[in-house]
């Protein structure tokens, strides 16, 4: 057993003095005591400890775009056809380099959990690797290398749009239709049983319309109920006005009409919402996954988080496409797009944005994570609370000033994982990148 002792950590929605965190040698929370002083045998942790981070939307590859789409404006849509480039040009070796990389990225600035949102699933010719899930397994040994919990969400992809075949830059992402999806996501959860059993595997559509109506409705009727599903939602306007043409629907009307929307749900960005999206996603307490940074950096939109909330889903949060790799900047991104929205500060409240970064997030990872609590994973960040940042700051406000660069220390399964944004493995993250792109 090892004993942790924090002049400070957030027990429920509070801050706590001298506490005292028992990890178990399997790496669980067995004993906590509050109102302590530090011992011998305790290792000491300065600051402020938070749960572990969960990164409930991620796109490893995506990284690779970071401070290379800026130079013509642009869209979304452009975006994506640089997107596109890159995931073009992936194989497993390429893809295992660059999501050891973003992962440790994440562990380093305070992220202990990732759903990884993957669809880039054959080869570039379109034809399934041999041996299977060859990227998958790239992206399991990543995760491994880099420490962090691992949710590989499978994604379904077979469409361009509504009524549409697949481009050719998107042809390596589809399995032809939903049956052969099913069957390829029931073969992956087997392996990845025998092989990686740390991994979740969940699964995701990835929107409405790259999955075509009795597409959603068959994954309806057969995907496990137990599987986590996620999705993008309403992310852009011409999403919505493309599914109201063709369905006469919203796109969150017809996964409801597909037997989608529940709270095993996780709807990404969901930024473009009518009154009545908001009260079926609320009703149903699906988890809603917000990427501020993203959102900002691809001009998205600000969506109705603090409204979704009051209605019953639950907010987490994801980099999304890694423009930046910092949990705290995007609790406070979460904040202050709802004061610029709203012209109100306060929306949500520090206790609310620590939930946003850490059990919000439990359900879209599929694991019972997210608190400091006996029985849970002993995952742990150590937020300086003596830095040009965060000194002076209340202790309970620390997330609305610290950034990554105030994390001094992460604990994963009662472990150290990464000291003054310095892998404990895998070293310095700048002498990680350059090998990942530049071999």
């Amino acid at each position: 057993m090892t004993a942790f002792w924090a002049e400070r950590a957030w027990l429920g929605d509070a801050v706590v003095s001298g506490v005292r965190i028992t990890a178990s040698a399997a790496g669980l929370i067995s004993d906590i005591e509050t109102g302590t002083t530090a011992n011998g045998a305790d290792e000491r942790l300065a600051g402020v400890v938070l749960p572990g981070a969960i990164n409930a939307h991620s796109h490893a590859f995506h990284r690779l775009l970071r401070g290379r789409t800026h130079g013509d404006g642009g869209s979304f849509w452009t975006w994506r056809e640089l997107m596109y480039r890159e995931s073009a040009r992936l194989d497993p070796a390429s893809y295992e380099r660059i999501a050891t990389a973003v992962y440790a990225e994440m562990v380093a600035a305070g992220w202990t959990s990732v759903a990884e949102f993957h669809y880039v699933h054959h080869a570039p010719d379109t034809r399934p690797y041999d041996p299977p899930h060859a990227m998958e397994r790239a992206l399991a040994r990543a995760a491994q290398a880099a420490g962090i919990r691992l949710t590989l969400v499978d994604t379904c992809y077979l469409s361009s749009g509504f009524g549409s075949p697949l481009e050719p830059a998107q042809r390596r992402f589809g399995d032809g239709d939903a049956g052969a999806w099913l069957a390829r996501l029931s073969s992956l959860r087997s392996q990845f049983a025998e092989e990686h059993p740390e991994v979740v595997v969940g699964a995701a559509v990835h929107s409405v319309r790259a999955v075509p109506v009795d597409a959603l409705e068959r994954i309806g009727a057969e995907l496990d109920p137990g599987v986590p599903l996620h999705v993008h939602l309403s992310e852009q306007p011409g999403e919505n006005e493309a599914c109201l043409a063709a369905t006469g629907l919203t796109p969150t009307a017809l996964l409801a009409r597909s037997g989608l929307v529940s709270p095993r749900l996780s709807a990404v960005h969901a930024t473009h919402l009518t009154d009545d999206d908001i009260a079926v996603l609320g009703a149903a307490a699906a988890t809603i996954v917000i990427c501020p940074t993203t959102e900002a950096d691809l001009g998205d939109g600000v969506g109705p988080a603090r409204r979704l909330s009051d209605a019953g889903a639950r907010i987490a949060l994801g980099t999304d496409q890694h423009a930046v790799v910092d949990p705290l900047l995007e609790a406070r991104a979460l904040e202050h797009g709802e004061r610029l929205a709203s012209g109100r500060r306060g929306r949500f409240a520090p206790a609310e944005l620590v939930a946003a970064l850490s059990r919000g997030g439990a359900d879209a990872v599929g694991r019972r994570i997210g608190a400091l609590a006996v029985g849970q994973p002993c995952d742990l960040i150590v937020v300086a609370a003596d830095s040009a940042r965060t000194a002076g700051s209340e202790p309970v406000q620390i997330v609305l000033s610290a950034t990554a660069q105030d994390v001094d220390r992460v604990i994963i399964g009662g472990r150290g994982r990464a000291a003054g944004g310095v892998h404990s493995d895998l070293g310095p993250l700048g002498d990680l990148w350059r090998k990942a792109v530049l071999a």
